[in-house]
Parts: C-alpha cells; sequence; structure tokens
C-alpha cells in the first residue's frame, strides 16, 4: 500500500500559479500511475490530470489543458501538477491518488484505489 501526501496549496490571484506536489511512501513509487483529482464545493469531485507508471504518457481534463502540466519524478517518489493561468474556477481542494493495476505506458481517468488527505487550492480576483 501507499501513503500519498499533498502540499503546495495556497491562495493566489486569478493568472498566477502554483504547483502542487504529492509525495508517496510504502510501496515502490514505480509500481503506480498517478493521478490528480479536485473537488470544488458543492460539485463532486472531478480528475484533473494523470501520468503512467513510467511517466510516458499523461492525460487531461479539457479545462485545464495548455495550463496544468503534470510530471514526476520517481527517484524523489513525487508527482507534480504545475498549475498556470489560474482561474478562479480552478478553487478546489485537489488531490493525490494512485493507481496500481494500469500497465506502465497507460493512464486513466478511473480507477485510483489510494488517496491522499488534499490540499486547498483558492483562486481569487
Amino acid at each position: 500500500q501507499v501513503q500519498l501526501v499533498e502540499s503546495g496549496g495556497g491562495l493566489v490571484q486569478a493568472g498566477g500559479s502554483l504547483r502542487l506536489s504529492c509525495a508517496a511512501s510504502g510501496r515502490t513509487f514505480s509500481r503506480y500511475a498517478m493521478g490528480w483529482f479536485r473537488q470544488a464545493p458543492g460539485k463532486e469531485r472531478e480528475f484533473v490530470a494523470g501520468i503512467s507508471r513510467n511517466g510516458v504518457s499523461t492525460y487531461y481534463t479539457d479545462s485545464v489543458k495548455g495550463r496544468f502540466t503534470i510530471s514526476r519524478d520517481n527517484a524523489k517518489n513525487t508527482v507534480y501538477l504545475q498549475m498556470n493561468s489560474l482561474k478562479l474556477e480552478d478553487t478546489a481542494v485537489y488531490y493525490c491518488a494512485a493507481d496500481d493495476r494500469s500497465s506502465s505506458t497507460v493512464v486513466r481517468s478511473w480507477g485510483y484505489d489510494y488517496w491522499g488527505q488534499g490540499t486547498q487550492v483558492t483562486v481569487s480576483s
């Protein structure tokens, strides 16, 4: 089993940037495809971005394409979400998640079994 801890959230003005980090511990990090999800008040949790076990494949929800970049450093057991050109509608709790059932080059928006506690991102006008 893997444990996930997010960091890097905070308050930022619209148009600004933040980088979220998710540190993993426990089982070998490279066994997991990783994803970022978010949940805004009153809304369901939604997939934001994912990256395959080997880092070759990435996948983004349409609303963040061109603004957000997911990356991973398997040597540091960490996955990142670089968020640029932030909008008010990006305000949410952001969660890191791990999927140990995908093959090395696959990334998907579902099927994540392990979750962090979340980090708040607030975008102000």
